[in-house]
């Protein structure tokens, strides 16, 4: 028995690659601009709190992602997952390859200015940029593959076992 879309067609679908594309590259081209358009060497240091922020975020979420495809797979010694649980981890995958690709994006054009300019300020703030685009772009990979560890696998027909709502239809 599958189930169809509601009539309005409001049903949560997989995250696009190209969303996350074009809100990169949106944010890169915002940061280029602004940073080109002020004196870099009047700013503070490019603080490392967002990358450690972004860092422990992709950790965190690959880590739920290993977590929730066991689970979901009933694999042994694991205990079944939380349906609303799956839910929310969805939603927070979504929301952090959102945000992952924003920052990504804004890191990718501050590092890209950086790289290019020869002031002190600029070669000291490199690092900090080249890591927060790599903790962003981990952040993009484990909320994507969070994302897709939500997913319930397919089951074949002949391995399909009734619910107790199939299995007892005076009940509904």
């Amino acid at each position: 028995m599958t189930q169809t879309p509601p009539p309005d067609g409001s049903r949560m679908r997989p995250t696009r690659i190209s969303t996350l594309v074009v809100a990169a590259l949106a944010a890169a081209a915002v940061a280029w601009l602004l940073i080109s358009s002020i004196y870099y060497d009047r700013l503070p240091p490019l603080p490392w709190l967002p990358v450690v922020t972004l860092a422990g975020l992709a950790v965190l979420e690959a880590y739920a992602a290993i977590n929730t495809r066991g689970r979901i797979e009933r694999r042994p010694g694991r205990e079944p997952v939380n349906p609303l649980m799956v839910a929310r981890f969805v939603v927070l995958a979504k929301a952090s390859a959102l945000v992952g690709a924003i920052f990504a994006g804004f890191y990718a054009g501050l590092a890209g200015w950086l790289l290019v300019q020869s002031t002190r300020a600029a070669e000291q703030d490199r690092p900090a940029g080249i890591a927060g685009l790599v903790a962003s772009a981990a952040l993009v990979a484990a909320a994507l593959w969070l994302e897709r560890s939500c997913r319930v696998p397919e089951r074949p027909d002949d391995d399909h076992e009734p619910d107790d709502w199939e299995s007892q239809p005076g009940r509904r």
